[in-house]
């Protein structure tokens, strides 16, 4: 499969061109985890893929339990379905918990006090207490445990790899904890084979076509347990090659394109969009003969017609909010224009207009 073939595959699948998805947990659950340590820019990334277009609707979501925000996966946030927490928590959190307990012992920190952490944990916020980090860490304080910094991070973040606690509600700007046995149902317990195999139906599904090492450091898995989950669902999946690499997706969930006059061409990526951050081998490719623009600040991604063309950053104000754009000076007044109309987007999901501020790089 040529590369541009598999990129515009990718965006349908992930609903970025294809149909949107009614709701933004609807976009969760296909794509399983969305990494979310910036926490508006990956609600944009859900409503750019779903009918929950809007900043207070995503908000709305996530305040409900549809999806909850925590430590799963990797050692980092991500949004997942309430549904799938439990099982997805079980399988990949042992392999992240054990480079965590590194960081702890370093901070002379043991199961003694990760033990005391997640008792006061259980008494601070049961009864739908939902507390503040800032508040957790008073909590500690009275106990002699850590009340601030990373090693105050270290051990809610056990509480969270150990199914325990999980994100509450937007509290103003502040993300809340809760008890997760208070604002996630119950689930069946599915076996460690059973839940290898689901992780890859489900990552080959919603982020296909992807290859192996996509999966790999995705899921956090050793090599052996994702060839394994790989072997278990293969037959329902369809393989096709990349620069002579195997790439899988499931040809059930590839949607049609979308019945506009024509699909979205420019897209403001958010930092740590699924569709860019995926995958580190095959992604969007500057213009041929030039070189990729230049990161640092300028981390999210601009693409137009399945080329990176540029960088961006946003500014959200009480009046508007401001895009910043640092675009390839190769880049055509039609171009520049359709990066324009994906800023709008932006603006309508914030509720603001927007004032667009286009450098060079």
């Amino acid at each position: 499969m040529e590369l541009r073939s598999v990129l515009r595959h990718r965006l349908a699948t992930q609903r970025v061109t294809g149909p949107p998805l009614p709701t933004a947990a609807d976009v969760v659950r296909l794509l399983t985890c969305v990494q979310a340590q910036e926490r508006e820019h990956a609600c944009f990334s859900l409503a750019v893929r779903s009918r929950s277009t809007a900043w207070e609707q995503v908000r709305a979501e996530l305040d409900s339990g549809a999806f909850v925000r925590t430590h799963i996966l990797r050692p980092t946030w991500h949004f997942v379905a309430a549904e799938d927490l439990r099982w997805v928590q079980d399988l990949t959190s042992p392999r992240v918990e054990r480079a965590l307990t590194i960081q702890l012992t370093r901070s002379s920190l043991d199961e003694r006090h990760v033990g005391r952490a997640l008792e006061i944990l259980a008494e601070a916020l049961g009864g739908r207490n939902f507390l503040t980090r800032k508040e957790i860490g008073a909590r500690f304080a009275a106990v002699g445990l850590p009340s601030s910094g990373q090693d105050l991070a270290n051990l809610v973040m056990v509480g969270e790899l150990r199914g325990l606690v999980c994100g509450g509600p937007i509290r103003g700007v502040q993300h809340t904890y809760a008890l997760v046995d208070e604002v996630v149902a119950p689930a069946p317990a599915r076996t460690r084979e059973e839940a290898l195999a689901e992780l890859a139906r489900r990552f080959f599904g919603g982020h296909g076509p992807a290859s192996i090492a996509d999966f790999t450091r995705w899921a956090s898995l050793t090599v052996t347990d994702a060839s394994a989950a790989l072997g278990e669902v293969g037959d329902r999946l369809e393989r096709v090659d990349v620069d002579g690499v195997a790439h899988w997706y499931d040809p059930a969930l590839v949607p049609e394109q979308r019945a506009a006059p024509a699909p979205f061409r420019a897209h403001l990526f958010p930092t740590y969009d699924e569709a860019v951050l995926t995958y580190p081998a095959v992604t969007f490719p500057p213009p041929e003969g030039t070189q990729p623009p230049a990161s640092g600040q300028w981390s999210a991604t601009v693409v137009v017609d399945d080329v990176r063309v540029g960088t961006w950053k946003r500014t959200v104000g009480r009046n508007a909010v401001t895009v910043e754009s640092r675009l390839l000076r190769t880049l055509d007044d039609e171009r520049r224009g359709l990066v324009d109309t994906a800023a709008e987007r932006l603006g309508h999901f914030h509720g603001l207009p927007v004032r667009h501020v286009s450098g060079q790089t």
